[in-house]
């Protein structure tokens, strides 16, 4: 009774576990290139793999392991378990990847595409047929990127523009968010592929028809060396993706020098703002200052000026000329001191011809060995 009350909590918790554990959709591909969908707990297909139950979690972060000669390769919202005999694509219920499950691998997968590992063994055509539509899905997201970022800045850099078209400043800041998770995104790419570079018993492992099948084992002993074609292969793809960091790097470059001649612009226009601002302003003040006359004359004094009909003619001139003197002379003073200061003048003394300069070498040696005669002369 005691056995049996002890196993009683531990098939219970089992039957749990089983009855809320995830269920997969299941893609599966043959050497033929033939399909077969079906949906499996995920205890069950972990077991039947022969695999842990972290090898089949959930998770963003690309990784390419192996476990038990299986390749477990993780991209995202891309699982796949790879056999030198099948391969699985768990939870293929995406719009995009199902597409190119349908169209694209099964016929890559039989030989039948441009892939360049058809004469290798399952494994090799697998891994490149998932490498290919990865590094494609991050060149397309560049390519989508591209033009409209090109588009904003081409608009945005224009001299003629007074002011910033706040929408287009919006929408060239999501293009940047974008453009930073796709350079993050390849990165990740680089870095997965370059560790495995790094490790020869990974690149051995991932082999993984050359340890099962002994023809291929023979195949490999007598000149084909497979760790050597898997080296290459990974190699090709870390390139591609290298080229891909860099042409998202130069438009990130791109964007920061725009953004600088777009603070030029705006700072040239300020200044032409300011300028214009300061101007009116010393105009105001020439005017206030003679205008000094017409107050003294408007205060109802009693003189004997204002009986001759030329004294308004002949003060308004006065008022007018003395204010336009002062506004000019103003002027004069303020673009004195706003022009930028001339470079400093460098000469450059002109060197002596080759022959004058051998003419003096040979007279300072005829003149030293004249010293030198005379002086023993002496002695």
């Amino acid at each position: 009774a005691g056995k049996l009350y002890q196993h009683a909590p531990t098939e219970t918790s089992q039957a749990t576990l089983a009855s809320v554990s995830p269920v997969f959709a299941v893609m599966k591909f043959d050497k033929e290139g033939n399909t077969t969908y079906f949906e499996k707990k995920k205890t069950e297909l972990y077991q039947e793999l022969g695999l842990q139950a972290r090898d089949l979690r959930f998770q963003h972060v690309m990784s390419i392991a192996t476990r038990n000669n299986k390749i477990i390769m993780r991209m995202e919202f891309l699982k796949a378990v790879i056999t030198p005999e099948f391969l699985l694509i768990l939870d293929y219920r995406n719009l995009s990847l199902e597409h190119w499950l349908l169209n694209e691998l099964a016929s890559q997968l039989a030989g039948e595409g441009q892939l360049v590992t058809y004469s290798l063994p399952f494994e090799f055509r697998a891994i490149e047929a998932i490498l290919q539509y990865w590094i494609s899905k991050l060149q397309g997201r560049l390519n989508t990127l591209q033009p409209q970022i090109l588009e904003t800045l081409e608009a945005l850099v224009d001299p003629k523009l007074l002011s910033v078209d706040r929408s287009k400043l919006h929408f060239l800041l999501q293009n940047g968010k974008s453009l930073s998770e796709l350079e993050t995104d390849v990165k990740v790419f680089k870095e997965t592929i370059l560790e495995i570079l790094d490790e020869e018993e990974v690149i051995e492992e991932l082999c993984l028809s050359k340890w099962t099948d002994p023809q291929v084992f023979e195949e490999s002993t007598s000149g084909i060396d497979h760790a050597e074609e898997m080296e290459l292969l990974l190699e090709n793809y870390y390139r591609q993706a290298e080229d891909l960091l860099n042409e998202a790097r130069e438009l990130r470059v791109l964007i920061d020098d725009s953004e600088s001649i777009i603070f030029i612009n705006l700072d040239s226009h300020r200044n032409v703002m300011m300028r214009l601002n300061l101007q009116l302003t010393m105009g105001t003040f020439s005017v206030s200052l003679f205008g000094l006359i017409g107050v003294a004359f408007g205060m109802n004094l009693e003189s004997s000026l204002e009986e001759d009909p030329r004294i308004f003619w002949l003060v308004t001139g006065i008022m007018f000329l003395g204010s336009g003197l002062i506004w000019r002379r103003l002027l004069s003073f303020l673009g004195r001191h706003l022009e930028p200061p001339l470079p400093p003048h460098v000469l450059l003394k002109k060197s002596q011809p080759t022959a004058r300069r051998v003419e003096i070498k040979t007279s300072l040696k005829g003149d030293t060995f004249g010293l030198s005669r005379s002086t023993l002369t002496n002695q």
